[in-house]
């Protein structure tokens, strides 16, 4: 069975810009429908897909989070040269630990951290995600479970350098959350059973921002975009949003 590769999208609406952040493993699908509600209030969103993302998991393991990271400084561009000067940066899981990169290393309009980790105590539920999503993957792929069993294997043998690279970055992001005073959304579901959730209050205490808002979404899990609280949630970032200082109406 050939499965259809996701696509980066670029939803135009008005000035203000909105760019939006998958997660590890993830891909534009998982913001896909707060980019289009953000859309129909007036903002143009853009989400990237970060190499080897939304492809055989044997793509993600040759890339890097500094790969990645490319991928979302080019993104930010994208929307620059399309004429936004000024762009909020909203990003789930790993994309949120790269939304506060951005805020430290960026002139962002502000950040909007999803569900992100700021400690690298859960290596193993990575690791445990990682083999759910190869597994969902090859056996879309119609494998034999022997054959999905033998590429798992190789698989995990393979990611050593992908999950310290995650660790090195996850780490490096949290020496630095205290250097960001754009305006701060911290979003968290509280059935997050993939992150630490204390991660929340340390972004949400350590920003410098005068304007910052701690969030929880009780009844939601890891992938809060996709999660029973959604409709909430695209609600709250764009009053968030609107409780901004835009130039641009």
């Amino acid at each position: 069975m050939k499965i259809k590769q996701p696509q980066p999208f670029t939803f135009e609406a008005g000035k203000r810009a909105v760019l939006l952040l998958h997660g590890f493993t993830g891909h534009s699908a998982d913001v896909r429908m707060l980019g289009r509600y953000l859309q129909k209030k007036g903002y143009t969103s853009h989400a990237p897909i970060y190499k080897g993302h939304g492809a055989p998991p044997e793509e993600i393991l040759k890339y890097t989070p500094k790969d990645w990271w490319q991928d979302v400084q080019e993104a930010l561009q994208h929307l620059k040269d399309l004429g936004h000067e000024e762009v909020a940066v909203v990003g789930l899981s790993l994309g949120g630990v790269f939304s506060l990169k951005l805020g430290y290393s960026e002139a962002v309009k502000a950040v909007v951290p999803m569900c992100a980790p700021m400690f690298f105590d859960n290596e193993e539920q990575l690791k445990q995600g990682f083999k759910q999503f190869a597994k969902e993957y090859k056996q879309l792929e119609e494998k034999s479970e022997e054959q999905i069993e033998q590429e798992m294997e190789a698989l995990l043998v393979n990611s050593t350098e992908t999950f310290t690279e995650l660790k090195n970055l996850i780490n490096t992001v949290n020496k630095n959350v205290d250097m960001i005073y754009a305006p701060t959304m911290v979003v968290q579901a509280r059935k997050d059973q993939m992150i630490n959730t204390d991660s929340a209050p340390y972004i949400y205490e350590h920003v410098e921002a005068d304007l910052k808002h701690i969030k929880w979404y009780e009844e939601s899990g890891h992938v809060i975009t996709l999660d029973k609280e959604k409709e909430k949630l695209h609600e709250d970032v764009y009053n968030f949003l609107e409780s901004l200082d835009w130039s641009v109406e």
